[in-house]
């Protein structure tokens, strides 16, 4: 055996590691309470063994994201290729990830804050680690292939809008919540980016 993939190997599963204990301790004490000490301690690594897998705690949220990203990709792909129209993909994964918002309530603040970081470098990382706008666009493109959208700005503009008006409406559902469910809130926005504000006559 490859003492080099050997190597890889071990050092995947001392991430897998390290990435469920934090999880599980994030969903247990809460991720402002949970420590990096406490993961690496978890972990049964040093923290300096910690830091080597996740230069930062939030980054340990990023995988997580990551993962529920790619789900979502794959439902849209899945359900495109199936026929499916592309709104009712949206609203599935909009649906899809307003429910997983919902029962990680406490994960999704300090993750959203991360795409807003103040550090260049930190925001990069989140957003790429999170590509919503991208799954977005994957679902629109049959729509605007077919000249259903509008053209004064760019699909990729428009998946843009609607990924970051989600982040913001779910942030505020969060962090102060709402009578609505978040599943509720976030359809009647996206109704909103879809449909407009303002009544046609009224133009």
């Amino acid at each position: 055996m490859d003492s080099t993939s050997l190597r890889e190997r071990q050092k995947e599963r001392r991430r897998a590691r390290i990435y469920n204990v934090a999880i599980e301790l994030f969903k247990r004490g809460g991720f402002q309470t949970t420590t990096a000490t406490d993961i690496a301690k978890a972990s049964n690594v040093s923290r300096g063994t910690f830091f080597n897998y996740y230069p930062y705690k939030e980054a340990v949220l990023l995988d997580y994201g990551s993962e529920v990203m790619n789900r979502l990709r794959d439902h849209a792909e899945a359900r495109l290729h199936d026929g499916a129209a592309p709104l009712t993909v949206l609203y599935e994964v909009w649906d899809r990830l307003a429910d997983e918002n919902t029962r990680e309530r406490d994960l999704f603040p300090p993750l959203a804050y991360e795409v807003m970081n103040p550090n260049p470098e930190r925001a990069r990382t989140a957003y790429q680690a999170l590509p919503l706008s991208k799954v977005i666009e994957l679902i629109l493109r049959p729509m605007h292939q077919a000249g259903m959208m509008r053209t004064d700005l760019s699909l990729q503009r428009i998946s843009n809008l609607i990924a970051d008006t989600y982040l913001m409406v779910a942030l505020r559902w969060s962090a102060y919540g709402t009578e609505r469910p978040l599943q509720e809130e976030m359809r009647l926005a996206l109704n909103l980016l879809l449909e407009g504000a303002v009544k046609r006559d009224a133009r």
